[in-house]
């Protein structure tokens, strides 16, 4: 069946668009557009962060329901932009499934930023903003290497397929920690601008950002349940950073 192999494609561009951070409204508009290009004379689309469900009823009475779970997220802003044009040419051209599954499969297949790259991203950043904080130059560099060494321990630990929220707890923990030890040996000189510059690397912007946009745009349970989860992963990266100031103060 035409409809229901279409609307599986729409839903894979769908949720690759949601795990790259796309917000809701983007997600249903895009997967409703598709389908009504295609033939579909109903769609309904209900997406949440955690799942998808779509029913199309194409022409001939034949209706189409799918479900999809979504289990995590990787922010990939260059991925949506891919996604998106894919999706706007589709909706102009209506090429066959064939070359949609190929230019899919590239899109999902397409290089990402080098470790190197993201390493030192991380390390920038974090610099940046322990200078923007008040800091001085030596706990700009500590704050450097620190965040290189944050990226290193998020791609280590999120192997193990750990939940966010500890991967957010625990590498706060560390991170803490090495702010704390660097003061200690004489290298740092503000444990706390360290601290900082590496704790914009760990707040969920994006999630926040987009819950606000979800709640705007009138979907509001999706908007509540970013928020929620923004709420939670900013809560356990204090507690994270909380923790490691404890313990050397207790030291």
């Amino acid at each position: 069946m035409v409809g229901k192999e279409f609307l599986t494609l729409a839903m894979n561009i769908g949720e690759q668009m949601l795990v790259s951070g796309a917000e809701v409204n983007r997600v249903e508009d895009s997967i409703t557009r598709l389908c009504r290009a295609y033939g579909a004379t109903r769609v309904d689309v209900f997406t949440i962060t955690s799942s998808i469900v779509v029913t199309a009823q194409f022409k001939g009475g034949s209706t189409v329901t799918q479900t999809r779970r979504i289990y995590n997220y990787r922010t990939d802003l260059d991925k949506l932009d891919k996604l998106n044009n894919l999706s706007r040419y589709i909706c102009d051209q209506k090429p066959d499934l064939t070359y949609i599954k190929r230019e899919l499969e590239k899109i999902n297949e397409s290089k990402t930023y080098s470790i190197l790259v993201q390493h030192l991203s991380y390390a920038l950043i974090a610099e940046a903003f322990t200078v923007f904080f008040g800091g001085q130059l030596v706990d700009a560099i500590v704050a450097a290497l620190i965040g290189a060494l944050l990226k290193w321990l998020i791609s280590l630990i999120q192997k193990a397929k750990i939940n966010i929220v500890f991967v957010n707890l625990l590498c706060s923990f560390v991170v803490g920690i090495l702010a704390e030890l660097s003061v200690k040996i004489g290298v740092g000189h503000d444990p706390e601008k360290i601290m900082i510059g590496n704790i914009m690397l760990l707040i969920p912007g994006i999630a926040l950002t987009n819950s606000i946009r979800d709640i705007i745009s009138g979907d509001t349970i999706s908007g509540m349940l970013r928020l929620c989860e923004a709420i939670v992963l900013a809560s356990f990266v204090a507690i994270g950073f909380g923790l490691a100031s404890a313990f050397f103060g207790g030291i």
